[in-house]
This record gives C-alpha cells, sequence and structure tokens, in this order.
C-alpha cells in the first residue's frame, strides 16, 4: 500500500504534511488499524452504572469483534467473546438483556456469567469435557472513570501507561481529573451519532481549534481564545485550560446561568475552565466546573464511525433533572450542537480523501502540531503497513 510518510516541513513553507487520501478510504489500511489499534489497544465500551444488576449484560463491538460484557454474580464486571466454544454461534443474540445465565440458542450450551461451561445436553455422558477450557474465552477488563474498558490482546498494553499516562500530559497530573469525580456522576443524557467519515477525520477534528471562528459560533463566545483557532492544549509545554469569557456564566449554549452546583472537588485553576483530552484510540473527555462530556468511538468501517457521547452530572443533579425539577438541555445543547458541526466537516471532507487532488495528502498549520503527533502516533503503531 502506498502512504508517503514525510515528516519534514513542506519545501519552503511553514506546513508539514498530513497522511495521503488512502489513509482515509483504504480498506486494507482499516482492516490493519482494527487488527493493530482497536483489537489491542484499551478500548472505552460502556458505563458500569449501566450494568447495574448481577446478570445484566450487553453486547459491544470492538474493532472486528463482538463482545459480551456482563455483572457477575460477585458484582464484578467481565467480559467475554460473544462466540459459543461448540459451534461458533452467538451466544447473545440480542443487544442487551439480564439472565442468571448466558445460553447459546443453538445446541444450548450454557455459561455461568464467570464464563465457565455449566451445562449443555449430555454433558454428564462427557467428563473427560474440561468446563473451564470450553467456557467463554474472557477478554481484559479494567474500570475507570466509572466506565467499562477492555483490551482483546492477549498480553494488553499497560493500562498505567497507555490510557493514565495519556491523561497525565493532559492535566499534569492524573489526579487532577480526579477532582471531577467523573465515577460519581450519573448519565443525564446520552447521543449517539452515526458519522459517515473515517474516525482518523473525527480525531484531527477534535484536537484543533483552527476550525472553530468558522463553524462554532456558540462555542467561540462561551470560550473566546478559541476564536484565534488554539485549542485548549498544551501552551509551551504547560497545562491549560481554556477560560469562559467574562461575561459568561456557564458553559450554555447560550452562555447563560446553568442553575448547576459546581462538582465539589474542582481545583481553584479548573474554576470556570474548559480542559479536554484524547485518550487514544477512542475516547474524548471534556471537562468543565459543573459536567463531564464524555466521547466514545466505535469504527465500522473505513468511511463510517458510530460516536456515542455522555453528558454527565452530579447524582443530586440528575434525580432532579428526573423529577422535573431541573432542566440541563442549554448544557446538552451547546456540545450537541458542536458535535454536529464537526461531524459535519467531517462528512464533508470524507469524499475528498479519495480525490486525485489529496492523493498526496494535505497540510497541517503550526498551531495543528497536536495532529502531527497523532499522525506520528499512527505510522509508528502500524510500521511497515503505513509505509510504502
Amino acid at each position: 500500500m502506498i502512504i508517503d510518510h514525510l515528516d519534514q516541513p513542506l519545501p519552503g513553507s511553514s506546513l508539514h504534511p498530513t497522511p495521503s487520501g488512502r489513509a482515509y478510504t483504504d480498506p486494507e489500511i482499516f482492516r490493519a488499524e482494527q487488527a493493530e489499534i482497536f483489537e489491542t489497544m484499551w478500548n472505552c465500551v460502556l458505563r458500569a452504572d449501566s450494568l447495574d444488576q448481577p446478570g445484566r449484560w450487553k453486547t459491544v463491538t470492538v474493532g472486528r469483534e463482538e463482545i459480551i460484557v456482563v455483572r457477575t454474580r460477585t458484582a464484578w464486571i467481565q467480559a467475554y467473546y460473544n462466540v459459543c466454544a461448540h459451534r461458533g454461534m452467538r451466544v447473545c443474540t440480542a443487544p442487551e438483556g439480564k439472565n442468571r445465565t448466558l445460553q447459546c440458542g443453538y445446541h444450548a450450551w450454557t455459561y455461568a456469567l464467570e464464563g465457565e461451561l455449566v451445562a449443555a445436553p449430555n454433558l454428564t455422558s462427557m467428563p473427560d469435557v474440561n468446563r473451564q477450557q470450553y467456557g467463554l474465552t474472557p477478554v481484559h477488563v479494567r474500570q475507570w472513570l466509572g466506565y467499562v474498558w477492555v483490551s482483546l490482546a492477549q498480553d494488553p498494553p499497560s493500562f498505567d501507561e497507555e490510557v493514565l499516562g495519556e491523561v497525565s500530559t493532559r492535566f499534569g497530573e492524573v489526579e487532577s481529573i480526579d477532582n471531577y469525580g467523573i465515577e460519581d456522576l450519573r448519565l443525564a443524557e446520552s447521543k449517539t451519532y452515526d458519522v459517515r467519515a473515517n474516525w482518523k477525520l473525527i480525531i484531527e477534528n477534535f484536537m484543533e481549534c483552527y476550525h472553530c471562528a468558522t463553524i462554532h459560533p456558540e462555542l467561540t463566545e462561551v470560550i473566546p481564545e478559541w476564536a484565534d483557532g488554539l485549542a485548549s492544549q498544551r501552551a509551551g509545554g504547560e497545562v491549560h485550560g481554556s477560560g469562559f469569557g467574562e461575561e459568561i456564566a456557564a458553559f450554555t449554549v447560550d452562555g447563560s446561568e446553568s442553575g448547576l452546583p459546581e462538582l465539589p472537588s474542582i481545583a481553584p485553576d479548573q474554576e470556570r475552565k474548559y480542559y479536554a483530552i484524547t485518550v487514544k484510540p477512542q475516547v474524548f473527555i471534556n471537562t468543565v466546573p459543573d459536567h463531564v462530556i464524555f466521547h466514545r468511538m466505535f469504527p465500522v468501517s473505513e468511511s463510517r464511525t458510530i460516536v456515542v457521547c455522555d453528558w454527565l452530572f452530579l447524582p443530586e443533579v440528575v434525580e432532579r433533572v428526573e423529577a422535573g425539577e431541573l432542566d440541563v438541555s442549554r448544557s446538552v445543547e451547546l456540545f450537541d450542537r458542536v458535535n454536529l458541526q464537526d461531524f459535519e466537516a467531517c462528512e464533508l471532507t470524507q469524499p475528498s480523501m479519495s480525490s486525485k487532488a489529496y492523493r498526496h495528502g494535505g497540510a497541517l498549520v503550526p498551531s495543528e502540531h497536536h495532529i502531527g503527533e497523532f499522525h506520528a502516533w499512527w505510522y509508528q503503531v502500524l510500521g511497515e503497513q503505513a509505509d510504502t
């Protein structure tokens, strides 16, 4: 495959090159990404409290695999390939459910929530069958920030280095994100977006604000510095949160008071500030003083990506919302508009990736250096598969 890897500025210019258009359109490259990135790294798949009782399960897609995530009888969360050890049928054929055991509908092989084979027709006449060996195949699970993260790798990368390490580069130290108490927040709203664009275009869009003045009028009203094309990234290597405008009361669609209490443990330098981080390969975390917006991406093909966006608030806020006593729609609407504006831009970019005019790729301006770092990581992970 042909992807020219140029890491030097374009001749006579301060611009840096991007990967070629084929990086965003070639099915072979996408298969390599599924194998080397999404089926290897840690993926954030669902909110842990969505599995609120033992026996509650959901299926999720990670790379090319379907996974069952279930709360066991001991209240711990486990995950397995959704593949019966007998003849390979899907064990769970619905998106979610609640059962005492997990049973394949083909030949009734039945598995405990903890994964081992516990029953099958005529199993007692086959005493030599190892019930652990013929149980569901597990995948690695971690819980962090109230979410379930899985890795399909036989030997997964270090969670501390690959996930927590990303956080420390953005917040200065992992403990700073702990101030938001994300694991104790509750889901008030979740929206799913079916984006007709390559997953890398979505990440690249999220990482820069060169486009903000053009397509995000509401956002730049709330955070004026973004109108200058400066995202809330590290400024000169320093941790930097983006401040609200002087007349802005809260992170709402019109900048008016939200009526919400501030998250109780945030630090003084996190007040009236927005912070954001990309946790490769598929998570965006956005924090503001009274709530958190959490994105998860699930690439479907080289030109289609499902994005799930959660709005998380204090439990007492969600209780009042559910009781009809409080409205958080203005907080939700701001980032919903941002999402729709961003995803439209990505969708309008995707067709050009296969154009002859983009055969050798495009260009990055200096303020988009974070995208250049992302591209360097992408080349490194795919190795020869991303080079000529």
